[in-house]
Parts: C-alpha cells; structure tokens; sequence
C-alpha cells in the first residue's frame, strides 16, 4: 500500500524526502504542493524534476478519495457530496454558503459506534477511523471546485474524539500557514461529548471552537437519545467544557436537536437554562432532520420559538440554525445509507 502524501506533516515529508535522497528544499516544495494548492496529480509539481515526480508516483498517492455522488440543494444551494476512499468505504460531506463564504461540513470516521437514536452513521457502526489526509481531501476536493473554504465543521460522520489524534493533525494541517491556513477560529469541532478527550483537547493550543451535542436538559432523557450519556454524565460533560473555556478562552457551543414532545417543552427549557446558568456559551437549537424508519420528529417551528425566549430570559445566549439541505439528504449519513442499500458499490478506483 503507498502512503498518503496529504497525510505527511512537514517533519515526515522532511524524512520522505530525505530517506530519497533529496535536499531539505525539495520537501518544501513538496509539501506546498501537496497542502497550499491541493494537486491532484504529481504531473502538476512543475518545479519537481521528472524523475523526482516518478519516483514519488511510485512511493505515494494524493488523498485516496474519489467524487461518486453529488446533490444540490434547490432551496439553498447547499451541495452534499459522496466520496469514495480507496477501500471502497464511502463517506460524506456538504458545502454550505453563509454570509461570511463557503463551509464544508467533513467527515472523520467511516460509520460512527456511539449509537445516537437520531442519527443514520450510526445504523451501521464504526467501520474504521479516517486519517488526516482523508479528511483534508474532503477539504480540497470540494475546494477544487472554484470555491474559497474559508470555514470547517468536523460535524459529519463520526465520532472526532473518537478518532483524536487524526483529528488533531487534520486541523493542525488544516491551519498550517504553509497550508490552507484556514484560522483555528474557523474551524468547528463537534462532540456528543467524551470529557477525557475534551480535557486532552483544551491542552492542544488549538483555538478552535468546539460544540458539544447536549440535546436534553438532564440526564434521564439524554440516556434515551444517545448511549454515550449512560457513561458519561451531562455535569462531568459541562466540568470538560468549563475546563476548555478556562484554557482556550473559546466559548462553548451546545448542539440542542429539538425533538417533538422529547425535550422541546417548558420545563426543559427552564431545565436547561438552570443547568448553564453562569456558563459562557451558546445553545444551537435545531430542528430534527428525521431519518428513514425514526420513530421521532422535529419540534414544531412555534415550540422552537418559544424555548428560544425561554433561555433569553434566562440571560442564555442562544440562535436556531437555519434547516440547510433538507431536500438532499443532508442529514448526516443518509446519502451514504443510500449508497450502501445498493447505489452503485463498484463504481469507486484502488489507490495501491
């Protein structure tokens, strides 16, 4: 199996480089290559001799995924794409257009093992972890399209934390200025909250913003929407994130999905603004995207309202996220469920 060249930091592809015999420059050209313009092919390394670019042809390959499927949204614009990876696994990811530019929502595990009710990765469980190169070409394969990234949200399919230390050099590529130099401050990390892995992660130096997926206003209904509550209790989830504001200084976003008759009424609303009362963070609350054979529903667009008001005056900072995609299975893990009930298995290349 050849190695992954988007997956080389600038230390490795210092060794590559010099395990071939090749000066220390030949690896930063290398590496701006291969990071700040994202080519697909070594034939584009135009500074690199022909026989240097054969030889890497033949030692390693440029990101290992491949472009089988694409829907665009007709309500916003939104784009989710299907990638295959060279082991023919698939994964997601989605482009959305905001008022500040283009994010890309990217994945970071084939599958997902935490079992949350409400979410189709989950159906399948964890297939295997993604490196970093595959999550950057996620990034630069979506941006070979013409559109600057300027934001990323690892909230697709997976577990981040789960996956740390790949996570973690994914965004310290992501953000190198050698690079793609998207800020840390652009990047958005999305948890159903592991406490040991967010205490590990405020220690990283890492400014970037981090959201933990709360929705439920207390243990008891938490435990019946994702089996990670049942380890891991909502006050050791807020202790991590008060231990992450406390070292980075970022406030901390809690994911709520408003569920009908679950957690979207009165009571939990003043439930939950007691629980983050004195907390610097902000609430997200967005409205179900259900998927196929769930037997629950979003909230109505009145009862997501008026938890709104409630933690206002409760003094909670707190938006709901616009619906983006919804007409093209942009929930996470839908359109590779699709794919894996029988949409076109063979279509993907080997990268060996």
């Amino acid at each position: 199996m050849k190695a992954d060249l988007r997956d080389f930091d600038a230390g490795e592809m210092n060794q590559a480089m010099e395990e071939m015999g090749e000066k220390p420059f030949r690896a930063r050209q290398l590496y701006e290559w291969v990071h700040k313009k994202a080519v697909c092919r070594f034939e584009q390394m135009t500074n690199l001799s022909e026989n240097l670019r054969e030889r890497c042809e033949e030692r390693f390959f440029l990101g290992g995924i491949e472009m089988i499927g694409k829907q665009v949204s007709a309500a916003d614009g939104a784009v989710k794409y299907l990638f295959a990876l060279y082991d023919r696994n698939v994964i997601e990811s989605v482009r959305m257009q905001y008022k500040h530019g283009f994010s890309v929502c990217v994945s970071s595990q084939v599958g997902c093992r935490m079992g949350c009710g409400f979410c189709a990765s989950a159906k399948e469980g964890l297939v295997r972890n993604l490196s970093a190169g595959e999550m950057l070409s996620q990034v630069y394969e979506i941006g070979a399209e013409g559109e600057h990234i300027s934001h990323v949200v690892i909230m697709g399919m997976g577990e981040p934390l789960d996956n740390y230390d790949n996570v973690v050099k994914f965004i310290r590529l992501l953000s190198d200025e050698d690079g793609r130099n998207i800020s840390g401050r652009n990047i958005t990390l999305s948890t159903c909250g592991l406490p040991d892995e967010i205490l590990r992660l405020s220690k990283e130096g890492l400014p970037v913003t981090l959201a933990v997926s709360l929705h439920a206003p207390d243990d008891e209904i938490r435990k019946q929407m994702m089996p990670v509550a049942r380890r891991y209790s909502m006050e050791e989830v807020l202790k991590a994130c008060d231990e992450y504001f406390r070292c980075t200084g970022r406030r901390v976003t809690f994911e709520y999905s408003m569920i009908d008759g679950v957690n979207d009424k009165k009571e939990h609303a003043l439930l939950l603004a007691e629980r983050l009362k004195g907390k610097n963070c902000h609430v997200n609350c967005i409205r179900l995207n259900g998927i196929g054979g769930a037997k629950n529903v979003g909230s109505s667009w009145v009862n997501i309202e008026n938890f709104k008001k409630i933690l206002e005056i409760n003094r909670i900072n707190v938006t709901i996220r616009r619906g983006i995609g919804s007409d093209i299975d942009a929930a996470c893990g839908q359109l590779r469920k699709k794919y894996l009930n029988g949409e076109g298995k063979n279509q993907c290349r080997h990268f060996v």
